[in-house]
């Protein structure tokens, strides 16, 4: 999908005889990065954020409009690359509405032979005919005896809790200590807030630093960036900052 971003920033790149690998070292953009904005291979890319991030921190060493690039990426790649990734249908859901139906009616069909057959001791009659089942089910009853009340147990909380508040555009990654996603690589407007979610552990990964992170009601210290970081969070909240190949993509 081309969008014009790419062939402005080589043609920028050109004007200044300026080598990739000397755009590599002053940006700390991986030079198959580079050259895959430029060729506007944008599968090549991490995407989202990402992308965003490399775009405009190539566009401001050569002098350019980020921002200005970084909205024609907005609104000529990412909606086809959103419509390339939905998910499609699963085969055979349409079963889902008679299998419940089936497990309803095997229920009710359980109910109804139950009641049957209290019906039928209660209609029992008792020694010599002169009684009835009913007294005798009930002086069973009376002689049953009833079950010790048991103190409610206190849970123990563990763990931390962590929670998040977008100052601008941010693009964010959570997942807890099983590894489920709570906030699945999600854009979040500034002023966008998600959590309290508490864990044994975190791990994060956010597009840039445009994000306050709450750890247990304390706020995090996250550095004032246009690039991508990422951290650890233990059950103690000790913040561990994590290399770009250990951040969680949310993919």
């Amino acid at each position: 999908m081309d969008s014009g971003v790419g062939t402005i920033l080589r043609a920028a790149r050109n004007r200044r005889k300026v080598e990739l690998s000397e755009v590599e070292a002053a940006t700390r953009i991986r030079f198959r990065y580079l050259r895959a904005i430029e060729d506007e291979e944008w599968d090549v890319l991490p995407g989202g954020p990402y992308t965003r991030a490399f775009i405009r921190t190539y566009a401001s060493f050569l002098g350019l409009d980020g921002d200005r690039l970084v909205d024609d990426y907005r609104q000529s790649v990412e909606p086809w690359q959103r419509a390339a990734e939905a998910p499609q249908s699963q085969p055979g859901s349409s079963d889902a509405p008679s299998g419940a139906w089936g497990v309803a009616l095997a229920g009710l069909a359980v109910v109804a032979v139950i009641a049957v057959a209290v019906i039928a001791i209660v209609a029992i009659p008792g020694d010599g005919g002169g009684g009835s089942g009913l007294s005798l089910h009930r002086r069973a009853v009376t002689r049953k005896a009833k079950p010790e009340a048991k103190p409610p147990v206190t849970p123990v909380k563990r763990g931390v809790t962590v929670e998040l508040a977008a100052s601008a555009e941010v693009w964010a990654c959570v997942l807890n200590a099983k590894g489920k996603a709570l906030v699945d690589g999600l854009i979040l407007e500034a002023g966008a807030k998600e959590g309290p979610f508490h864990s044994g552990s975190f791990t994060v990964s956010f597009g840039n630093g445009e994000v306050k992170m709450l750890i247990d009601g304390r706020e995090a210290e996250i550095p004032a960036t246009s690039s991508p970081v990422g951290y650890a969070i233990d059950s103690a909240g000790q913040l561990t900052k994590l290399d770009e190949a250990e951040r969680p993509t949310c993919a």
